[in-house]
């Protein structure tokens, strides 16, 4: 709460630079803690340059650092405050004990099992035993304890398997409302959809964009991957195309990171299901972390242009 005084353990997200003020130099930090809950850190250093640069230079990001300071609000949202006189010390591993990833949610050993019986369900005997070839033996143990982001959505232990089991729940339903569209295309699709996850995202003491996640991006590592697992089924040259298709445009719009539009109704529907877990799961998670940090009935959410209604 506002003035309280806090003494504390949290990881490093994000360095800012170093800015003069008034007095000295400033910077902040976005920190983390255990919760996963975020909260800016600004030390106000005094006029000695090289002493900020030095405890600047000091912190890395992924840093695991203890701090003192004391809460005050700033622009609306609470922010931690320290002067020089303020401790700030990075931690080796053997100085702390806490976890800076929030832990699963839901069960995930019975997530998986939820997730290969949906192959299991599959028409395709070729399809199926493609699918149960990734899930049970190239990621068996990978998959079903990744995240399923940095930081907007499923960013948790199990987040990945818990976001796919939430889109096929949601194709499963468009497979009630159209019983044309094509079974074993939707599902399949939908349980490979994010499968580029897995090496977009590297865990260290937080959840961050692996190097190749940032150059490739998961839409085309997922494309890359599968393309080379389906050089040896013998799954129709077609089918083949339409799967990959799927992954290609699960983001719906090339704006928003897609190199090809859906194309197909299958691929519409997973597009559709995407948007719903993930952006239902962002609001959920924006309303309860900022609950917390502001006692301020709304906030505003600069990426979406509006206000949360957070009461």
């Amino acid at each position: 709460m506002k003035n309280d005084f806090v003494r504390d353990i949290f990881v490093v997200k994000i360095k800012k630079s170093i800015l003069p003020y008034a007095k000295g130099y400033s910077f902040a930090l976005i920190l983390s803690d255990s919760s996963g809950s975020r909260i800016e850190y600004k030390y106000w250093g005094g006029q000695n340059l090289e002493k900020v640069k030095e405890k600047y230079d000091s912190i890395k990001s992924d840093s695991v650092i203890f701090v003192n300071g004391r809460v005050v609000s700033y622009q609306g949202k609470l922010q931690l405050s320290a002067d020089e006189l303020g401790q700030i010390q990075v931690l080796t591993h053997d100085e702390y004990e806490a976890d800076f990833i929030i832990s699963a949610k839901k069960d995930v050993e019975l997530m998986n099992l939820e997730l290969i019986s949906k192959i299991n369900s599959l028409s395709n005997s070729e399809l199926k035993n493609l699918l149960l070839d990734i899930f049970q033996n190239d990621f068996k143990d990978i998959f079903k304890k990744h995240p399923g982001a940095i930081s907007i959505h499923h960013n948790w232990v199990g987040g990945l398997l818990q976001h796919t089991l939430e889109v096929l729940e949601y194709c499963e339903t468009s497979l009630r409302l159209y019983p044309e569209l094509d079974r074993d295309l939707l599902i399949s699709g939908a349980i490979l959809h994010d499968i580029g996850k897995l090496q977009e995202l590297e865990i260290t003491s937080r959840i961050k964009g692996s190097r190749r996640g940032q150059l490739i991006g998961h839409l085309t590592l997922g494309t890359i991957y599968l393309q080379e697992k389906l050089k040896n089924t013998k799954l129709d040259e077609l089918f083949k195309d339409k799967l990959m298709h799927m992954i290609v445009s699960h983001h719906g719009k090339m704006e928003f990171g897609s190199p090809k539009i859906p194309m197909l109704p299958e691929a519409l529907a997973l597009y559709i299901a995407d948007e719903m877990s993930s952006k239902v799961s962002e609001i959920i998670e924006q309303v309860k972390e900022n609950r917390q940090a502001t006692e301020d009935d709304f906030m505003y959410d600069f990426k979406k242009g509006t206000n949360l209604f957070l009461r």
